[in-house]
């Protein structure tokens, strides 16, 4: 649909950007703070320094957030590190850990930003990896103890919690992000998954209970699945695509419930979880208050292949895409590529945004939406216009989403300042501030800010109305 005249972004609209503990702060084991999956599984290349140092902003968060000021933000999405919490997982708190987080919340705070707290993003302690992880049952306790411990003590400052970031990738390729052990049969997978749910459960109604004024939600990936043509089998795939990818995690955070389509799919495949007594009640026992999702591209996906060649080749999770006799993965001829080859759709952005509003109709909270790219520093300046056009098409679909009646809450893009990518280390850039470092020298990891910063900045300053 097309309209004569935009509605406006709401007053309170939330202009934010995002990052995540490992790939930001670096100080992997300083103060007390324990490794995590991400440590443990040596997942950056021997020789780099990617984690343990990342953008050091555990120890420049200060002129970070000056930085995130006269950027303008409204919020900034960051995730608190459970190992600096509770280094082993489920152990002693640690102070330190519990002290630099104070001390970030506090200076977003008295710049005027809004916190956006993830609870885990990707770093599951190792000592609870060590244990089985999100496969043993314990870890729920575990995660509820780490949830009773940051809602005390930072709950009269954070108001916006996200519980799990990404659990559906983790699913589905988490061996491409670092977070799980090569050779994982599917039923380990989906056993785990259904343990992140509970503890998903768990979180939102201690959140509830501990912080009556808080608002608390998932942050799964969500990306519309097109069929690669109008035969009626491919439109099944996609439509299969869709219930495995996106509403079996979203069904259960909001409704309860395990999705039908994606439950026999798990019964087919053998990947089915043991559900204990009681599991469904609590599943069904919780309502979040609103929906954080992270949106890079679409996927298109086609009938299963008569040669099994279903999975498109790559190295990520928006390139490898398909599961023999499920369905095929397929390009899209009609959408240009970044130059790491995933799928630009901006319009798919906002069907993204009528299919989650129309489904579940919850506040819509985007917090991460981005281009990486290997962008130059040149005398002090990086000229990104590239990632100005990406945003400003992806933005103008938020308005005409907002115009289609969804209710926004916000846009935390990824990210705030450059960190670890998750596949190609320091090289590929996302943020709107460069750090200058590079894959295996630190060099001086000074600040600079990019064109996109002062372009957003603009943006945000007129509410949207200028994305010149």
């Amino acid at each position: 649909m097309q309209y004569r005249e935009l509605k406006a972004f709401p007053a309170d609209f939330l202009w934010g950007a995002s990052s995540s503990a490992y790939q930001v702060e670096g100080a992997w084991n300083e103060d007390g703070k324990g490794p995590s999956v991400i440590d443990a599984l040596g997942y950056y290349p021997p020789g780099t320094s990617d984690y343990t140092v990342a953008s050091d902003h555990y120890h420049r968060f200060a002129e970070d957030v000056a930085l995130f000021a006269e950027l303008g933000l409204k919020a900034y999405r960051f995730s608190i590190a459970w190992t600096r919490i509770i280094p082993d997982g489920d152990g002693e708190v640690n102070p330190a850990g519990v002290a630099f987080y104070h001390r970030l919340i506090d200076a977003l705070v008295a710049a005027g930003i809004t916190p956006i707290a993830t609870m885990y993003h990707f770093d599951l302690p190792a000592a609870l990896d060590a244990k089985g992880g999100w496969q043993n049952r314990e870890c729920v306790d575990a995660f509820a103890k780490f949830a009773e411990v940051i809602f005390g003590e930072y709950g009269d400052k954070v108001k916006h919690w996200l519980t799990i970031n990404e659990q559906n990738m983790m699913v589905l390729y988490g061996e491409a992000i670092g977070t799980v052990k090569p050779g994982q049969p599917k039923s380990a997978l989906y056993q785990a998954n259904h343990h992140m749910m509970l503890a998903q459960a768990k979180a939102n109604l201690l959140c509830h209970e501990l912080v009556p004024d808080g608002l608390i939600g998932p942050a799964p990936n969500i990306a519309l699945c097109y069929p690669e043509t109008c035969h009626p089998l491919d439109v099944l795939a996609a439509d299969d695509f869709n219930a495995i990818r996106n509403w079996l995690y979203l069904d259960m955070a909001v409704e309860g419930r395990y999705n039908s389509v994606a439950w026999a799919y798990l019964e087919e495949t053998g990947a089915a979880p043991q559900i204990a007594q009681g599991d469904l009640e609590l599943l069904a026992s919780v309502r979040p208050d609103f929906i954080a999702f992270n949106y890079y591209a679409t996927h298109t996906v086609a009938r299963p292949r008569s040669d099994g060649q279903d999975v498109a080749t790559g190295g990520d999770q928006q390139i490898a895409v398909g599961e023999k006799g499920i369905y095929a993965g397929a390009s899209n001829p009609f959408l240009p590529h970044t130059e790491f080859g995933w799928e630009i759709d901006p319009i798919g952005f906002r069907n993204t945004f009528r299919a989650l509003w129309d489904r579940y109709h919850l506040p819509l909270l985007v917090t991460e939406n981005g281009l990486g790219a290997f962008d130059k520093l040149e005398d002090g300046q990086v000229h990104d216009s590239y990632r100005i056009d990406y945003l400003r098409d992806h933005i103008a679909q938020i308005q005409l989403a907002v115009s289609d009646g969804v209710d926004v809450m916000g846009y935390c893009p990824w990210s705030a300042i450059d960190l670890v990518s998750t596949h190609q280390g320091v090289s590929k850039r996302y943020g709107f501030i460069y750090v200058r470092r590079d894959e295996f020298d630190l060099l001086d990891l000074a600040r600079f800010k990019k064109d996109s910063f002062h372009w957003y900045a603009k943006v945000i300053a007129t509410s949207g109305a200028d994305l010149s």
